[in-house]
């Protein structure tokens, strides 16, 4: 088969390799569509990963091919979405469902063979079916869109609180789609590039509650429309020393931080910021991931009935899509950012 195959820090090949083996509990997906996320690039070109050689891509979807000899033969043809994170089941977090904190994970495209590829090797827990009506590409941004609302059910926004979000990256979209969709209105969006500002009037945010960082001070901004109160809850989706710093300070007595960017550097504390969260008696949260349990409850449950009744539209996020052969190009376009994007999908 066809695979990019990254074989040390920034040497991603696209070569012939073999179609992986299956254990007894995997299947072979045929890979249908993979999204490229914000963590392949530092992964490719500058940090490297656990292991080489490996394939990368963690944002996938597809149908099917075979099964192992312990599966379920009800998988035999399934469309499926596939959480990429594989629990050690035995670790204190697993035994209590919280996979997502295991402390002795696999991981699909960093640990192990993911889906930049023609076929992948996925254990049998890892899927989950996919209704008639939702595409391979929605299904390939289902575990972003899971990482976004996992944060929200973490923090619990109520109604009438105000709500920031600071980073209109690909988690803080779609952390404003479904904050929308769940019915908040007093909304006040930070971002930095025209596509986000679109975007967001697009998911139905009014003009007037974007911030463009680039050209407004966004803590005046906010202070601004909030009276001087500040957010009673901030999400930070950016993951530098500036934001975490001003999420704190824009955020109102009492108010809850949410942090979800990954970091882009080492994170540092100053002492004014500290004090606030004392003086303030803020609750700062992190999250990591997302919940996926089988159980209806779960996060990617909660997001699949959203997308089968229709109730988000996450294609609008595409603004790419390229051909297995052309990864290379959209990981360009990611890494140099010589042009807007939102969501780069593989076909």
């Amino acid at each position: 088969m066809k695979a990019w195959v990254l074989h040390g820090v920034n040497d991603l090949r696209f070569e012939d390799v073999k179609v992986p083996d299956i254990g007894v509990d995997e299947i072979l997906l045929s890979v249908k569509a993979a999204g490229i996320c914000g963590s392949d690039i530092p992964r490719i070109f500058y940090t490297g990963t656990y292991s080489y050689p490996l394939i990368p891509g963690h944002e996938f979807a597809g149908q099917v091919a075979e099964i192992g000899s312990g599966v379920d033969k009800k998988w035999q043809g399934q469309r499926v979405g596939v959480f990429p994170l594989i629990p050690c089941h035995v670790c204190p977090p697993c035994r209590a469902g919280a996979y997502e904190m295991c402390r002795k994970y696999s991981y699909l495209g960093s640990r192990r063979d993911g889906g930049f590829a023609e076929y992948v090797a996925v254990p049998e827990k890892n899927l989950i079916a996919l209704p008639e009506g939702v595409s391979f590409e929605e299904a390939a941004m289902l575990e972003p869109m899971s990482v976004a609302v996992h944060a929200m059910r973490k923090i619990r926004p109520v109604l009438g609180e105000r709500i920031a979000i600071c980073g209109l990256g690909t988690i803080g979209l779609f952390l404003l789609m479904f904050l929308l969709e769940a019915g908040h209105k007093n909304i006040y969006a930070i971002g930095n590039k025209e596509f986000q500002r679109q975007m967001a009037k697009r998911l139905g945010l009014p003009a007037e509650a974007f911030c463009d960082s680039r050209k407004q001070d966004a803590e005046a901004w906010l202070a601004e429309r909030t009276g001087g109160a500040g957010a009673d809850v901030f999400f930070e989706c950016v993951g530098r020393n500036e934001t975490v710093a001003q999420a704190v300070k824009m955020t109102a007595p009492g108010g809850r931080v949410m942090l979800v960017g990954n970091p882009a550097s080492d994170m540092t504390l100053p002492k004014e910021t500290y004090w606030k969260i004392l003086r303030n008696q803020l609750t700062v949260l992190g999250t990591w991931n997302s919940s996926f349990t089988h159980n209806v409850d779960d996060d990617w449950h909660y997001v699949l009935e959203r997308l089968g009744d229709g109730k988000v539209s996450p294609a609008a996020f595409i603004t790419h899509r390229i051909s297995l052969e052309e990864l290379d190009r959209g990981l360009a376009v990611m890494k140099d950012k010589k042009e807007e994007y939102g969501k780069v999908m593989v076909r």
